[in-house]
């Protein structure tokens, strides 16, 4: 059976001046999963989210989402295409001037011409859907924890109801029970709205709890697609000593 692509990359060069960061990359994310992108350090995973959003003008090849070729839109075109997905920056990029509620109603204002009372009932419906409590929405970036942050970000993210999430690092510098919490949410969230997930991470935790494939860049481009057990099969040495590392096995314990 054939499924749906998501996201489809083809030939894809990204560069900053001279130093060449992705070249002749291709991917597909099917419709409905979620896909963890890993690396090394410096291989581009966050490069690639923004050239896939078109926040980093790709040197060469095409982006298509959900059917829609976004690779060199016009100001109007990639406003429409923008409500196709959220995303999750790594340090959640809240605005620090607004409430929880204000920031998620950033997206509200910008796309949509709902009134006010209405986006303000939306905005919290995804605040209480990013498992925090209602109140939290009158709180500042500021007055929240880490954790508290991460989840007000991923309310802001599904403001729009957008079926593709992009998720930057969602649980870097977060101790390991409430990054467990967030892998579950992240987990029910998609399960229940049926959203397609592209997953930045380099925490072998969240790979196993949330992911059902994983695609590993390397040498400018993908060098492998698969799901954690059939990577841990694979021959490539970066592969094997992420997987196969005292962070690798302590994750991966109990498995077959």
């Amino acid at each position: 059976m054939t499924r749906s692509v998501a996201i489809r990359v083809r030939g894809l060069k990204t560069a900053y001046g001279p130093h060449i960061v992705h070249e002749a990359l291709d991917l597909d994310v099917f419709e409905g999963e979620i896909i963890g992108i890993i690396g090394p350090s410096g291989c581009g995973k966050s490069v690639l989210l923004r050239a896939i959003v078109g926040l980093k003008p790709p040197a060469d090849g095409r982006v298509h989402v959900f059917g829609k070729d976004v690779t060199h839109l016009g100001s109007r075109d990639i406003r429409a295409v923008q409500e196709l997905w959220g995303i999750m920056f790594q340090d959640g990029a809240l605005f620090s001037n607004l409430t929880v509620q204000e920031n998620v109603m950033v997206p509200m204002r910008e796309h949509t011409n709902l009134p006010l009372a209405l986006m303000r009932d939306l905005a919290d419906q995804k605040i209480r859907m990013s498992g925090l409590e209602t109140w939290a929405g009158q709180k500042y970036p500021s007055d929240l924890s880490g954790g508290m942050r991460k989840r007000a970000a991923l309310a802001r993210a599904m403001a729009l109801d957008p079926p593709l999430l992009f998720l930057d690092e969602p649980t870097a510098g977060l101790d390991p029970i409430t990054a467990s919490g967030f892998d579950s949410l992240i987990r029910e969230l998609q399960g229940t709205l049926g959203l397609t997930v592209f997953l930045v991470t380099h925490d072998v935790d969240t790979l196993k709890g949330t992911c059902d494939r994983i695609a590993v860049l390397g040498d400018k481009r993908v060098i492998a697609v698969d799901t954690m057990a059939g990577l841990r099969r694979h021959s490539d040495p970066w592969i094997q000593a992420y997987f196969g590392g005292p962070r690798g096995r302590a994750a991966l314990a109990g498995e077959v």
